[in-house]
């Protein structure tokens, strides 16, 4: 019997609104036009409304538009002010899933599901550990380059996905991540200062182990690159890695208990969390 696996659809993320991907358009465009529809059957104008919402009447029209996807809350508010009785707030699920590609969206809700998050990293910081600052410099280095509008919206929405750090009852988070990536300044000195005390502070948590893999380690299963283990709320369990814009999730038994087992070896080979604590202090007091 195949496992049940959130089914993908589409479109990148933002918190004051997100532009989501070509499948994710049409729930997007046909909320927007759920949205002009009641504004105007309400004798709103868009400034106005916005003002009720907080937002500008810009904003307002990106969202009728489908250019962009409001948060939750404002989802809600606009609900409220229009008098709408629940059909925009009915949105929020489809719209949720649109924040993400179409590669992206299973692991999304299992993330939000996970009991326990595993993930080794060689180039990066883990989109779950960056600061808005280390964050907004890897999306600069994207190539082809993206619009500030699609990065604005990007940004938001990763450091959103950031509230399973606060999630009760917490899941159980480790992450292993090559020396090289803690040594790559990304977005230049300061940039990498404010993520290595991010990581510090981020590392002190109860729920979460951070570990280094030293360039000097000479043993090292993870050369086959980033990967990530997922546990559900279900116990079961799925493997995904993702490179060049694309993800894989495996729900395949066999090869996600080998990935475990990998992720296992990998933990044990790298520096203990204390250990690696003061290796990140070590790399501050050297920029």
């Amino acid at each position: 019997m195949e496992e049940e696996v959130p089914e993908p659809e589409a479109g990148p993320e933002d918190e004051a609104g997100q532009a989501a991907d070509k499948s994710g358009k049409g729930v997007v465009a046909a909320f927007g036009q759920s949205l002009k529809t009641l504004r105007m059957r309400a004798g709103m104008e868009r400034e106005e409304f916005g003002k009720r919402l907080g937002y500008s009447a810009s904003t307002i029209a990106s969202f009728e538009q489908g250019r962009r996807i409001p948060p939750p809350r404002a989802i809600d508010r606009s609900d409220e002010v229009l008098e709408a009785g629940g059909l925009l707030s009915v949105w929020k699920d489809q719209l949720e899933q649109a924040q993400y590609p179409a590669f992206f969206q299973g692991m999304a809700q299992l993330e939000k599901r996970a009991i326990e998050l595993l993930t080794y990293d060689t180039l990066a910081v883990k989109g779950l550990l960056q600061t808005e600052e280390y964050l907004r410099a890897v999306l600069s280095n994207r190539r082809p380059l993206l619009d500030t509008e699609t990065i604005e919206q990007r940004v938001t929405a990763r450091l959103a996905r950031q509230a399973i750090f606060d999630r009760h009852p917490a899941p159980l988070l480790s992450f292993v991540m090559c020396e090289s990536v803690l040594r790559r300044r990304v977005g230049g000195k300061e940039v990498l200062r404010g993520q290595l005390e991010h990581l510090l502070l981020i590392g002190q948590r109860r729920n979460v182990e951070l570990q280094v893999m030293p360039l000097d380690c000479e043993d090292n299963s993870g050369l086959e690159g980033p990967f990530t283990v997922v546990t559900r709320d279900d116990g079961k369990r799925f493997a995904y890695a993702e490179v060049q814009g694309t993800g894989t999730l495996e729900t395949d038994p066999k090869r996600v208990v080998h990935a475990a087992a990998r992720y296992g070896i990998i933990r044990s080979q790298a520096l203990t969390p204390r250990e690696s604590l003061a290796f990140i202090e070590k790399l501050l007091g050297e920029l």
